[in-house]
């Protein structure tokens, strides 16, 4: 090949390029040519204009560096370039480049290469499949993830196969200081590696792949495409024969390749990435299951790139252990700025991936990266990027193919760690009045979205909000329920960060919106959390009203977890909140909320006082809601106290007022409740028939624990008016299965004494074990009720089977409990211990 002279390059510019084509790290290099790193590091830095000889032969030697390219490299280390540049083979200066990111040979095996054991099996078995056509597989994954070392090992694996040679060619899609290689250009470098003379290689790029299909048709050869910046690079190069191997390496997803096989790579499990750090870190002592290393991994987003970077901070600095790294990486205000070895970094390589991005698909992944929530969908993409949910759409599928977003659920986007952590600083470089703009928008997207799927959960009304944003599909419960199970995480990062910002409004309406699927689908810890960040929120802003609001579903979700003292204590609160806001509607809401925790934990006659005066309140205010709420806590009380004449006419006055306000849930619990007036046999089929109503109704709410609690009423029935044991049986257990499932403490220590009921006669050890269960469930949450019922039946069952003081001692108990709360079950007692 002719030389003549070009621009000058520095020797350390030139070994650079060379060992960046090569796609070898400055270590590698060194390993290679059988050099200290120290020395490669001086050379690139520039502290060395030249070289001794034999290292430059060394350095040729390892970058397999042939003809008038080794020439020139030898010629610029030694200094025997014209002036101070080097000599560079000059026929034209892309074919120079070209050529250079092709050898005849793979590169260098990493020795320390670690895992990835599924991915190689998948890869070899589609390469063993015989299906008459040249085999391609693409590897594809994220900046750092390790797609070149993966597949450079792949093929040391399977090269035995392919006797008519391998051949290595760096496409440099993201190559610092490159442009991608030009297919034409990047065909004459294979023909030229397999022998081809140049001047046999026509100008025409048809012409050009015609030619390289025809020298390598027949032939078993090994072909891998490293750094693809897309199918249209990549195809002119491909064999038209079968019996070759391509393996191409890409950000992007090459789905456009026919038959392709692909392979993702993704980020490394916890224990590969444990063992590629304490491979790479090469230093005694280390233990995959020291909690540091767990953490430096973490922190690092199980990312090969990141990982390795680490662990060469640990094998150079000899003082540093893996605590002091952990805590020094956890601190760091910039995980990315950390993350670097000589001239690579983490960021750097996520920067290439974000050039390639048109200004649209850049300015979606600055404002991704302003999302604080785990994953997003095109709808609220839309509302960061003040677009359409259609052009959103599209912009994520363009960003995952470029692997800077994985798509973990259909239509369902996620960023690793560190990409969002690269998106977040580039959108810092915007002013702060769009990035606020962004963030407004998506909060409010949020108040609206969720406003319209808790429609079909919430007990009471929510206010509608006014918006532009289109919507996803909520027109089914089952579609709302699915919706915001998906946005659970978003949801609660959404109001965090409202409440940060002190946009107490949009987090209250957003908690308020999302409280009635969170009740019902027991999340009741999310539930409490988000109500606590939200009741901050209203107290910072001074908003008594919203704090009033937020108390109520904060008693509510303490009534579900049984956390009874916490409850009295915020529903006072929330009535002296009302009392002083002159809110008599509010103030029957607590009432109703206090009378339940008084039926729990007081007494009957004071929670009736209490539910009488929430309906009077609710009448002055003309509020139908309320008064069918107090007056269904009334018939409660009159149930439990066997007034069941006055609880039948308390919960029919409930009932016509939830169907008049189109209240379902409602509806369903006044049924239950109604049913359970019916004590004589004879009225059995309209309790049965209350209980089917309200049942059907749970299940069309997907209201499972309202569910569980008819089925508990149900078999309580069945059993009462000697219905059918077994059925009884199948109600109670089913209803005991549920509250297990919400783990509603109350639910199960009702149901597991009606079971001991059930049970007393035909089966007494299996009947004194369900009231042991509910005894100690009803004591640890202070149910003062439903201890004595449990005393009741152990005693009850004792004193049937063999009387005696301990007997005696259980009832006595139990019958104080009954008078101190107003129950007229302690007249039983009397009548077994012979006291009446």
């Amino acid at each position: 090949m002719p030389v003549t002279e070009q621009a000058a390059e520095s020797l350390a510019a030139l070994l650079r390029r060379l060992r960046a084509d090569a796609g070898l790290t400055q270590e590698e290099l060194a390993s290679a040519a059988g050099l200290s790193p120290r020395s490669i590091s001086d050379l690139e830095r520039g502290l060395h204009a030249t070289s001794r000889r034999d290292t430059a032969r060394l350095l040729a030697d390892a970058l397999n560096l042939t003809g008038g390219q080794r020439a020139v490299f030898e010629a610029t280390a030694l200094g025997r370039g014209n002036g101070a540049g080097p000599l560079v083979p000059a026929p034209e200066a892309a074919l120079a480049r070209s050529v250079a990111a092709t050898t005849p040979r793979l590169p260098r095996d990493i020795k320390e290469f670690t895992g990835r054991d599924a991915d190689l099996a998948r890869l070899t078995a589609a390469v063993a499949e015989d299906g008459g056509v040249v085999e391609v597989c693409a590897i594809d994954g994220m900046a750092g993830v390790g797609k070149s070392v993966f597949t450079i090992h792949a093929a040391h694996l399977l090269q035995d196969s392919f006797p008519d040679g391998q051949i290595y060619l760096s496409l440099n899609a993201h190559l610092p200081g490159h442009l991608p290689v030009d297919p034409a250009d990047a065909i004459v470098g294979l023909l030229i590696a397999t022998g081809v003379p140049r001047h046999q290689i026509p100008d025409d790029l048809a012409a050009r792949s015609a030619l390289w299909r025809a020298h390598v048709a027949g032939k078993r050869m090994l072909l891998l495409l490293d750094d693809a910046a897309g199918h249209e690079q990549v195809r002119p190069l491909l064999p038209g024969t079968p019996g070759s191997l391509v393996l191409i390496t890409s950000r992007r997803n090459l789905t456009a390749l026919d038959g392709a096989t692909s392979i993702c790579l993704e980020t490394m499990p916890p224990e590969q990435a444990a063992a590629l750090l304490i491979r790479l870190a090469d230093r005694p002592g280390l233990d995959p299951a020291d909690p540091a290393i767990a953490v430096i991994n973490a922190l690092c987003g199980y990312l090969p790139l990141a990982i390795a970077m680490m662990a060469r901070q640990l094998r150079h600095h000899p003082a540093w252990t893996t605590e002091s790294l952990a805590s020094y990486l956890a601190a760091a205000r910039g995980r990315l700025q950390l993350m670097h070895a000589e001239n690579l970094s983490v960021a750097a390589a996520f920067d290439m991936s974000y050039q390639d991005l048109t200004d649209e698909q850049q300015r979606m992944f600055r404002r991704l990266g302003l999302n604080p929530g785990t994953d997003i969908d095109a709808y609220a993409a839309a509302a960061l990027d003040a677009s359409t949910p259609d052009v959103a759409r599209l912009r994520l599928d363009e960003l995952f193919d470029h692997h800077l977003l994985t798509e973990h659920a259909s239509g369902r986007y996620r960023m690793h760690d560190l990409i969002k952590e690269h998106a977040r600083a580039l959108a810092e470089t915007e002013g702060a009045e769009e990035r606020d703009a962004a963030v407004g928008r998506l909060v409010r997207y949020y108040v609206r979205a969720t406003e319209a799927a808790g429609h079909y959960f919430n007990r009471r009304q929510v206010r509608a909000v006014e918006s532009s944003f289109e919507l996803p599909a909520l027109g089914t419960v089952d579609d709302a329920a699915a919706w915001t199970e998906a946005e659970r995480g978003n949801v609660h990062a959404i109001v965090d960060l409202a409440a940060q910002r002190g946009w107490s409004d949009p987090a209250l309406a957003i908690v308020t919106s999302v409280s009635g699927f969170l009740r019902t689908y027991g999340h009741w810890i999310n539930m409490r959390t988000l109500h606590m960040t939200a009741l901050e929120a209203a107290r910072q802003a001074g908003d008594r009203r919203g704090e009033i609001s937020i108390l109520a579903n904060l008693g509510v979700v303490q009534r579900l977890t049984a956390d009874y003292s916490a409850l009295v204590a915020t529903l006072n609160r929330a009535l002296k909140l009302c009392v002083q806001q002159q809110d008599s509607a509010g103030q029957a809401r607590a009432l109703v909320g206090l009378s339940r925790a008084q039926q729990i934990t007081a007494d009957f006659r004071t929670a009736t006082s209490t539910a009488k005066r929430a309906l009077d309140l609710s009448i002055q205010a003309g509020e139908l809601l309320g008064q069918a709420d107090a007056l269904k806590e009334v018939g409660r009380v009159q149930l439990l106290t066997a007034d069941y004449a006055g609880a039948r006419s308390s919960h029919s006055r409930a009932l016509e007022l939830y169907r008049s306000l189109d209240h379902p849930f409602g509806e369903a619990s006044s049924l239950r409740y109604l049913g359970s007036t019916y004590q004589d046999p004879r009225d059995f089929p309209v309790a049965a028939g209350c209980f089917a109503d309200a049942m059907e109704m749970c299940r069309r709410l997907n209201d499972r624990l309202g569910l569980a609690f008819t089925l508990s009423y149900l078999g309580v029935s069945q059993h009462l008016v000697g219905h059918d044991r077994a059925a009884a049986s199948r109600s109670l257990t089913e209803a005991l299965a549920l509250h297990r499932e919400f783990g509603h403490r109350f639910g199960l220590a009702e149901a597991l004494i009606s079971l001991g009921d059930l049970n007393a006669d035909s089966d007494p050890v299996a009947a004194r074990e369900y009231y042991r269960q509910a005894l100690a469930l009803a004591s640890e949450i202070s149910a003062s009720y439903q201890q004595a019922l449990a005393l009741e039946g152990i005693g009850t069952m004792d004193l049937t089977a063999a009387g005696g003081p301990a007997a005696q001692a259980l009832l006595r108990r139990a019958r104080e409990i009954y008078r101190r709360m107003g129950s007229p079950r302690y007249r039983q007692i009397d009548q077994l211990l012979g006291d009446g």
